[in-house]
């Protein structure tokens, strides 16, 4: 009987022994897990010393690209990053420490015929840049300009002309049906307007015109844009309508803030 009892005892500290280091092990997991969630909340909301880069692809014919920040991949290894998208699609741009920075944007597939594009590009901490790729696989290009983010009660909206051709093309105006008028004049190929003040929370129709005529080059391109945002309007594809590079002269629209 004695022998049951000191059995009895042992197996009980025992058992509230490893009960005792089970709750041990829980406690430093959580607060380890706690520094890591407060490391992480610490380094996604000050980004007041990095700049901030967003990416649009209007090179004609691409279908998977991913972008590299000195050689680090930015966007992922799935190659969603196709033709008339933006990268990142959700949020303003994705972060990149100041200095002189080698930005590549390449097709994932190594069989590709996609020329990667590289630029170094002078990040500023504060600032905001957007990178249009543009022309064609075999001799893709980019341009990076600063997006000036100036938060107001109005909508802000600019337009950037990336359309493809092989020969000369004209400069383009942008038509406003409800303004009837044009919003942007005489828009050379690659550059990217100032931006302009914009009625919010009302329907236009826009078209994209060559420069001084009346005749519409696009199709209707319908536009309602939200209160207190700033958007980028990119006119894209092919300039002829005959062909099959790409896709012919269309417009679309992301967010910048």
């Amino acid at each position: 009987m004695v022998f049951t009892k000191i059995n009895a005892y042992m197996n009980l500290n025992k058992t509230g022994t490893i009960f005792i280091l089970i709750i041990t092990c829980f406690y430093f997991a959580f607060l380890a897990c706690n520094k890591e969630e407060d490391r992480l909340i610490k380094e996604d909301l000050d980004l007041s010393d990095k700049g901030l880069v967003k990416v649009f692809n209007a090179t004609v014919g691409s279908v998977r690209n991913n972008i590299y920040v000195d050689n680090v991949p930015i966007s992922g290894t799935t190659g969603t990053f196709e033709f008339s998208s933006a990268f990142p699609g959700t949020v303003y741009g994705f972060a990149v420490e100041p200095g002189s920075r080698k930005i590549q944007i390449r097709d994932t597939l190594a069989t590709s015929t996609q020329l990667p594009v590289e630029l170094t590009a002078s990040i500023v901490a504060g600032k905001n840049y957007t990178i249009f790729t543009y022309d064609t696989l075999t001799s893709a290009k980019a341009k990076i300009v600063e997006t000036v983010i100036v938060p107001t009660d109005s909508t802000r909206i600019r337009f950037a002309n990336f359309i493809y051709s092989s020969t000369a093309v004209p400069n383009v105006d942008v038509y406003s049906v409800r303004r009837q008028a044009n919003i942007f004049t005489n828009v050379s190929q690659t550059q990217v307007t100032d931006y302009i003040p914009y009625s919010s929370l009302r329907n236009d129709t826009l078209y994209v015109r060559a420069t001084g005529t009346t005749v519409n080059l696009t199709p209707v391109f319908s536009f309602f844009p939200a209160a207190k945002r700033s958007y980028t309007i990119v006119f894209k594809g092919r300039y002829q309508t005959t062909g099959t590079t790409g896709i012919a002269r269309l417009l679309t629209f992301f967010p910048d803030y």
